[in-house]
């Protein structure tokens, strides 16, 4: 895996821990693509970090700073070698805790944030995942400056978007499905 575009283009990042199915190179190419200027100057919060492929991959294309949650310990290690090897880490925190319980918690000073990237692992349940979003829309956000990314397998249901976002994009690549939301 390697850095696509922007101040860290083709830097190459550390091998993938055990039981983390990282976002691929085309994936996050099309996604950030889709996004464009969104990125630039954005608060990026990153759930599901799994390698931080995704966070490192908005802050080389300009974000400002992101914050990285992760539950693995050795996932969130991975994740500091990562900001280590790209030079980023200062722009950076790393939380090592379950991510529902990140969302849950009344604590929103590491936000608002303008982009959230989510690639929970495909097996996460459509009730699981429909709480994670809805904790997002509770204040994690920045009021009518969000959007929010949402990797998926395409066989796996698909989450209950909270009623107030809006699917703008649907991007499709291989066995993953991309949905790209704002608030409405």
């Amino acid at each position: 895996m390697r850095v696509i575009a922007g101040s860290c283009k083709g830097v190459r990042l550390a091998p993938v821990p055990p039981g983390v199915r990282p976002v691929s190179d085309v994936v996050r190419e099309g996604l950030f693509s889709s996004l464009g200027d969104r990125v630039v100057g954005a608060r990026v919060l990153d759930l599901y970090a799994g390698t931080g492929a995704l966070g490192i991959e908005a802050l080389s294309r300009g974000a400002s700073t992101a914050v990285f949650v992760e539950r693995s310990r050795r996932a969130a290690r991975t994740i500091r070698d990562n900001l280590e090897r790209t030079r980023l880490a200062s722009r950076a925190v790393v939380r090592v805790v379950d991510v529902r319980r990140f969302v849950m918690n009344d604590d929103k000073s590491l936000g608002p944030f303008n982009l959230g990237l989510l690639d929970p692992p495909y097996e996460t349940g459509a009730d699981e995942l429909g709480r994670v979003l809805a904790a997002l829309a509770s204040g994690w956000l920045a009021r009518r400056a969000w959007t929010v990314a949402l990797t998926r397998g395409i066989r796996s249901s698909t989450p209950v978007i909270p009623v107030d976002w809006r699917v703008t994009r649907r991007l499709e690549y291989g066995d993953t499905l991309v949905l790209v939301c704002s608030e409405v």
